[in-house]
């Protein structure tokens, strides 16, 4: 069967995938909420969900520090990878020996058609469905904010960046109905105290990944913002773009802002 990326490439599977490797953490997590077991047969160092897959499956290095070596050992028939999470020099050589099946995620749609897209290509198409549907309706039942408040998310320390517009955590403020001041900028800009206190923002989110914010940092940005709220946020509800939605919602409800 031919089966069509998100890069829209095709990729072709005589038989359904018996030995998986996924380079994703989030859609590692989804493989599993799939009920794929036995076919994962490898992911990176970053997948700590399921915690027993973390402590079991072998570990073919990080998702940017990919050992080769490591995968052909695996011999897979089939690797789950995302245009920005791994590196093309990494993934690239890939697609030379073995099937690789990329997504590209920015809007929440595109979360979805990449559930699909990995139901599919897994045959587990009733499940993803069921996923799918799931996670609509959770974000469904958000309630609708009247006013947006101007927000900056931060996804790093020295130097301070943040998440841009084009990216899938810009995609989870709008669902939360947060306006991200940053969101004229590409990815995840680098900031400077000046272009932050001349934002008008009026929340600051930190989350926990990829840098640990803790509750020692919110002085600094306070000194900088002396009127904005600052809140620590589970990084994963904003950015992991599988399976883990599901529980995005219902924590965006619990969140005061």
């Amino acid at each position: 069967m031919i089966f069509t990326d998100q890069l829209n490439r095709q990729i072709t599977l005589a038989h359904p995938p018996q030995r998986i490797i996924s380079l994703v953490p989030s859609q590692t997590e989804l493989l599993y909420s799939l009920g794929l077991d036995k076919e994962v047969v490898g992911i990176t160092k970053f997948c700590v969900h399921p915690s027993t897959w973390f402590r079991e499956k072998t570990r073919i290095g990080g998702t940017k520090q990919i050992h080769q070596d490591r995968i052909a050992a695996l011999s897979p028939d089939l690797i789950i990878a995302n245009k920005e999470e791994n590196l093309a020099a990494d993934v690239e050589p890939l697609m030379q020996d073995y099937p690789v099946w990329v997504s590209n995620i920015q809007t929440l749609e595109d979360a979805l058609n990449m559930i699909a897209g990995v139901g599919a290509i897994t045959r587990r198409e009733q499940a993803a469905a069921t996923l799918v549907n799931q996670i609509k309706a959770g974000f469904a039942a958000l309630p609708v904010r009247t006013t947006t408040i101007p927000t900056a998310y931060f996804i790093w320390r020295d130097p301070w960046m943040v998440a841009g517009g084009d990216t899938f955590i810009n995609e989870m403020l709008r669902a939360c109905g947060l306006h991200n001041v940053f969101g004229g900028q590409l990815r995840y800009p680098a900031v400077t105290a000046k272009q932050l206190s001349d934002s008008g923002c009026g929340l600051v989110l930190l989350s926990s990944e990829p840098y640990p914010f803790r509750e020692k940092h919110m002085a600094e940005l306070q000194a900088i913002l002396p009127h904005a709220r600052i809140q620590l946020v589970d990084g994963e509800m904003f950015s992991w773009y599988g399976s883990r939605l599901l529980a995005s919602a219902a924590y965006f409800s619990t969140l005061t802002f």
